[in-house]
């Protein structure tokens, strides 16, 4: 495994989790792993790729050309990728990225993990997509899952291509040992 996309939240939120986006830039980079992010430096975008780079990791950034100011983009990155359409964006993210942590986020931050988590139960990638349940961030979700699974609407070997992680070590150490 060489790169690892973060999704997460690119606008306001509490210390706590510009914090945890910090903690897991730096557990990437001291893994050895590169970070693919959306590009921005704001919000909890800008601090996963800055602990990044603090922690002798490697960034990849990928944003779209509507978006350069309105995310403030990282500019910093040692790879800044502009694209035309956020659909480009997204593509180059799953091709770039060997594996995936879905933090937490908003409604961007759910399409992304959706779209991915769906593409590999469909077969157009294997590979790991970690949800990290920070704190029970996710439990509603989670619940909500289980009980779409319960009436059929989601199928067990879909929920089986999901790993969710309760700490970001766990989550860690599953990318590692893949």
């Amino acid at each position: 495994m060489k790169a690892v996309c973060v999704y997460c939240a690119s606008g306001p939120v509490d210390e706590e989790y510009l914090v945890l986006a910090a903690r897991t830039g730096e557990a990437i980079a001291k893994a050895g792993f590169t970070l693919v992010s959306g590009g921005g430096n704001v919000s909890m975008m800008g601090s996963v790729a800055r602990a990044a780079r603090e922690a002798g990791g490697r960034t990849i950034g990928i944003i779209p050309e509507h978006l350069m100011a309105r995310e403030v983009a990282d500019l910093d990155s040692d790879e800044l990728i502009v694209t035309d359409t956020m659909r480009e964006r997204k593509r180059l993210m799953d091709e770039m990225s060997d594996a995936f942590i879905t933090l937490p986020g908003g409604i961007g931050t759910f399409e992304e993990f959706f779209e991915t988590w769906t593409g590999g139960f469909l077969g157009e990638h294997d590979k790991p997509v970690v949800l990290l349940n920070h704190e029970g961030f996710y439990d509603p979700l989670l619940t909500w899952l289980d009980d779409l699974r319960a009436r059929g609407f989601v199928a067990q070997r879909s929920l089986d291509k999901l790993k969710v992680c309760e700490t970001l070590g766990d989550s860690i150490v599953y990318l590692t040992n893949r």
